[in-house]
């Protein structure tokens, strides 16, 4: 029988991580929101709203707000939705015990080239792990409108009682046992979703777009499978669910990032003013690097990566892709 998680905590108050604090106490039960920032703290305790990441969102008077990492050790199961780069440091300072991590980041660790699940298994090897990963804007989780996501967990019994805590009639989980999939389908759609600003706003039209979602997903499934994923989790929620979803929105940090690119503006310059994360300019070089050391060729990643290190401009990069030579479409 699954076991019941009652008091959830939430590792990371940024818009993904107060939306997922919204779901978790839907019915009124007690959430504990984690952020760094004293004014964010104060602002959802006092207000019942995040205006600094999820602006506009009343949230429920379940949720609790901290600065205090000790306060976490009250919670049945945490959900960690920190940046990637910033998981190890923060997993480090968690208080111990087995609690189960319900891991919610989309990256890969730079210098390790690790998966968070990875990660966190070498920080806290007593705790049971999970991933969470899907098609999913924070602010529609928040509001309440209708999204599936993937649930990745080994154990089966940890992945139910999971699923059981966080399903509302409008956020479906799906379980799998594919965490390596659940994890490599939300990290590289992050890449892509650059690649696809960029085509944005480039002005390079519809048909380049879908193009270049059908052939980053042909990427996707080659680092997949050689880190062990399955094809039938990278072609699910967590991949090309996820993959369309960002590919298709400004809402999409990442494709907000590519846009500008397109549009002739320095990375540095579009990286220098965000409180948000685009997690994909970050995993971008570990990608690259983890797919060179495997023998899968990325070429989209590859250019992806051009573009953020300045090394060539928005039409050399388009070039080159364009001028590769002619394969057949299963390579």
């Amino acid at each position: 029988m699954a076991r019941t998680y009652e008091t959830i905590g939430v590792l990371g108050a940024g818009a993904w991580g107060t939306a997922l604090a919204q779901v978790a106490a839907a019915d009124g039960r007690d959430t504990l929101l984690w952020a760094r920032e004293p004014d964010v703290v104060a602002a959802i305790n006092d207000t019942h709203e995040n205006a600094a990441y999820l602006a506009g969102v009343p949230l429920s008077p379940a949720i609790r707000a901290t600065n205090d990492l000790t306060a976490l050790a009250a919670c049945d199961a945490l959900l960690v939705v920190t940046p990637a780069q910033h998981l190890r440091s923060v997993l480090a300072s968690v208080p111990g015990g087995p609690r189960p991590l319900l891991l919610c980041a989309k990256g890969i660790e730079a210098g390790s080239r690790l998966l968070m699940s990875e990660v966190a298994t070498e920080i806290r090897p007593d705790a049971p792990i999970a991933v969470l990963s899907g098609p999913t804007f924070a602010h529609e989780v928040a509001a309440g409108l209708p999204t599936a996501i993937t649930l990745a967990c080994s154990d089966a019994t940890l992945g139910s009682g999971l699923a059981d805590r966080l399903a509302r009639p409008s956020f479906r989980p799906y379980l799998s046992e594919d965490v390596i999939g659940a994890e490599i389908g939300g990290a590289v759609k992050n890449v892509l979703a650059i690649a696809c600003g960029v085509v944005e706003g480039a002005g390079l039209g519809q048909n380049a777009r879908a193009a270049l979602i059908s052939r980053g997903f042909a990427e996707m499934s080659r680092f997949g499978l050689a880190r062990g994923a399955r094809l039938e989790t990278l072609a699910g929620l967590s991949g090309l669910g996820d993959l369309v979803l960002t590919c298709s929105s400004t809402s999409s940090r990442n494709f907000s990032l590519g846009k500008g690119l397109g549009e002739g503006r320095p990375a540095a310059e579009l990286l220098a003013d965000r409180r948000t994360v685009a997690e994909g300019a970050f995993t971008a070089p570990v990608l690259a690097e983890a797919a060179r050391a495997a023998g899968v060729d990325m070429p989209i990643a590859d250019a992806v990566c051009a573009l953020l290190a300045g090394r060539a401009s928005v039409r050399e990069v388009i070039g080159e892709l364009l001028s590769r030579p002619i394969r057949s479409e299963a390579e």
